[in-house]
C-alpha cells in the first residue's frame, strides 16, 4: 500500500513519502525498507508501537517542547549522581553510557520484563556491543535528552497531529475463507483480528488527516461483516468522515480479478476522497456480500461507459524469457521489448515512474531487470507429471490420464483405462489420500 500510494500520488502531482512503518514480520520489514530506504521501519508488534508512541510523546514534551523547564534544577536533580561520579573510576563489572542510538517498547532481550527500552552505545565499545536496556537501568538523563532532541528533529517517530495519512491492512487470516478454524462467535479471541482494534487505536491517537485501510472481502462477509462494521463505526465515533468501497483490481488495468474492501476516512476539515470508477472491463468472478452490494465501486448499469479491454495473465507475462525446470540465475536482463502499453509501464524503473518513495536515496539502476524469475525446481518424475496436465484454463491433476472424479468430488483411478507410466518406470498417478 505504501508503494502504491506513493506511485499514485506522484501521478497526481503530489510528493508523498512513507515516513514510518511497522510490521511484526521481519521479512516484510526488510522488503519495505528495500523499497523505501528513507522510511523509519520498525519490526515490532503494533500494540507495542502504540505504547512507544505514547512514551515518545511524553519524552518530547519533557525534553523538547518544555526543555527549558528541565534544563535547570529538575534536570540537575535527576543527574546529580552522574555528575558526582563522573570523575570516579567505574568498577570492572559496570559500563559507561556513551550515547543512546535507538528506542523501542517491549521486551527486546526476551527477559520477561516489558517496558520502554533504549539501545545503548557503550564507551570504548563499537556498535557490535550495543544492547537494549530498560529505561532506568543504565540510562543517563543527559543522554536521554540528547537522544530525544535529535530524534524529534529527525522525526524518528510520529507525534499526534503530525501525520497526513495512515494506511494499512490489518491481518486477514482470522477471517479469511481459507481459514477452516474461524471463530464465528468470538472473533476478537483471535489475536490477528485484534490488530484491527489496535489499528484504530493508533488512528485515534495520532489523528491523521486521512485513513486508508484495506482488507479481504471476508471482513464484510464473515459473521455478518462484524469487523467491517466495527472499523466503520470506530472511524465515525472518532468524528471522521468514512466510506467503504469494494474494488476489483482487474477493473483498473491489472491481469487479475482480486476484489478487496477499502475504508477511507477523512477529518471533518478535509474532503473525503471518492473511489475512482473502473477503467477496464474484467473477467468476472467472486461474490459481493449482499448487505454491502451498494458499496461495490462500479458504473450504474444504465450509464454509458467506455472501458478498456480486460487484461489477462499473458498481457503481463508473455514477454518474459522462457525458463526450464532448473533455472539457477537470480537476476536476469529483460531484453524482450514489451509490445503493449501495460507491459511497457510495468517494465519501467521506479525513477521513470516518478516514484517519490525513495526520498533522497538513489533509485538504483534504470535497466529493467528480472529478479527471482525461477520456477520451483521439481524432480524429473514430478516434472513429467506436470507436463501431462492439459494446457487449458482450470486444468489440474484431476485431468491426468487414468483419473476420474466420482460422486462428492472424490478423485479415484479409472478402472477402464490402463495405468500410464513415466519414462522412469514409475506410474503417472500414485495412490494417495486424494487418489484412492
Amino acid at each position: 500500500m505504501s508503494t502504491g500510494l506513493c506511485l499514485g500520488a506522484a501521478l497526481s502531482g503530489i510528493n508523498l513519502n512513507t515516513k514510518w512503518a511497522v510490521d511484526m514480520n521481519k521479512y516484510a520489514c526488510e522488503s519495505l525498507k528495500h523499497n523505501h530506504p528513507s522510511t523509519q521501519v520498525r519490526n515490532e508488534k503494533a500494540d507495542d508501537f502504540l505504547a512507544l508512541l505514547k512514551h515518545w510523546d511524553a519524552l518530547c514534551k519533557k525534553y523538547v517542547v518544555h526543555s527549558s523547564n528541565y534544563s535547570g534544577s529538575d534536570l540537575a536533580q535527576m543527574s546529580n549522581d552522574d555528575r558526582d561520579d563522573e570523575n570516579e573510576p567505574l568498577p570492572n563489572e559496570l559500563f559507561e553510557v556513551e550515547r543512546l542510538v535507538g528506542i523501542c517498547y517491549g521486551d527486546p532481550n526476551k527477559t520477561g520484563k516489558h517496558g520502554l527500552c533504549f539501545k545503548v552505545r557503550w564507551k570504548t565499545y563499537d556498535s557490535s556491543h550495543d544492547s537494549w536496556e530498560l529505561m532506568g537501568s543504565y540510562d543517563s538523563p543527559e543522554c536521554i535528552k540528547e537522544f530525544v532532541q535529535h530524534g524529534h528533529k529527525e522525526s524518528i517517530l510520529p507525534l499526534p497531529g503530525s501525520v497526513d495519512v495512515i494506511c494499512g491492512g490489518p491481518p486477514c487470516q482470522g477471517i479469511s475463507g481459507l481459514n477452516r478454524f474461524r471463530n464465528y462467535d468470538e472473533l476478537l479471541e483471535d489475536e490477528r483480528n485484534k490488530q484491527l482494534v489496535v489499528f484504530m487505536d493508533i488512528v485515534n491517537y495520532l489523528r491523521p488527516k486521512y485513513v486508508l485501510m484495506e482488507n479481504v472481502v471476508d471482513i464484510l462477509k464473515f459473521a455478518h461483516g462484524f469487523l467491517g462494521r466495527y472499523a466503520l463505526s470506530r472511524l465515525v465515533s472518532m468524528n471522521y468522515q468514512a466510506r467503504i468501497g469494494l474494488m476489483v483490481a482487474g477493473c483498473y488495468g491489472l491481469p487479475q480479478f482480486r476484489m478487496r474492501a477499502f475504508l477511507w476516512g477523512a477529518l471533518p476539515s478535509g474532503v473525503l476522497p471518492k473511489f475512482p470508477l473502473p477503467t477496464h472491463d474484467v473477467v468476472k468472478r467472486g461474490v459481493v456480500p449482499n448487505a454491502f452490494s451498494q458499496c461495490l465501486v462500479a458504473y450504474d448499469e444504465t450509464e454509458d461507459k467506455h472501458l478498456k479491454k480486460a487484461l489477462a495473465l499473458q498481457d503481463a507475462l508473455s514477454d518474459l524469457p522462457k525458463v526450464q525446470n532448473y533455472q539457477p540465475i537470480d537476476v536476469m536482463e529483460n531484453r524482450i521489448n514489451p509490445k503493449t502499453e501495460f507491459r511497457r509501464y510495468i517494465r519501467l524503473s521506479r525513477e521513470e515512474m516518478t516514484d517519490c518513495s525513495f526520498g533522497d536515496a538513489s533509485p538504483g539502476p534504470k535497466a529493467c531487470q528480472l529478479f527471482d524469475h525461477q520456477p520451483l525446481e521439481l524432480s524429473n518424475d514430478d516434472y513429467q507429471r506436470v507436463k501431462q496436465i492439459p494446457f487449458r484454463k482450470g486444468a489440474n491433476f484431476r485431468d491426468l490420464k487414468g483419473i476420474q472424479v466420482g460422486e462428492n468430488n472424490i478423485v479415484e483411478f479409472n478402472p477402464d483405462i490402463p495405468r500410464v507410466f513415466l519414462p522412469s518406470g514409475k506410474p503417472l498417478t500414485i495412490r494417495s489420500p486424494l487418489v484412492g
